[in-house]
């Protein structure tokens, strides 16, 4: 099997830059609605990015900076669960690949 000249996928991830908004998250987490909906799971199954995680206590863990602003995880979870923004003006991801 030739190897793909492009690299793989998170090779090319790595070539992303990120500017990190540390004062806001753009995306909010329900954490009430979550649990009720099971949404927890799913969150962490789905994004590309590996934001969401499964928390000890229940509640989903959210590591914003990493987001690569796709909306996955808008598109796929239930009604009333996140509340989901882009990042402020000249933050977030800043993408090297086309």
């Amino acid at each position: 099997m030739s190897k793909n000249p492009w690299g793989t996928v998170a090779e090319r991830l790595d070539r992303n830059r990120y500017e990190t908004d540390t004062e806001q998250s753009h995306i909010l987490v329900n954490q009430a609605e979550a649990e009720r909906a099971g949404a927890g799971p799913l969150l962490a199954r789905i994004c590309p990015a590996r934001v969401y995680s499964e928390q000890a206590n229940g509640e989903i863990g959210v590591l914003y900076a990493a987001c690569l602003e796709c909306g996955t995880c808008l598109a796929a979870a239930p009604p009333g669960v996140l509340s989901w923004s882009y990042p402020r003006g000249g933050m977030g991801v800043i993408y090297r690949e086309g």
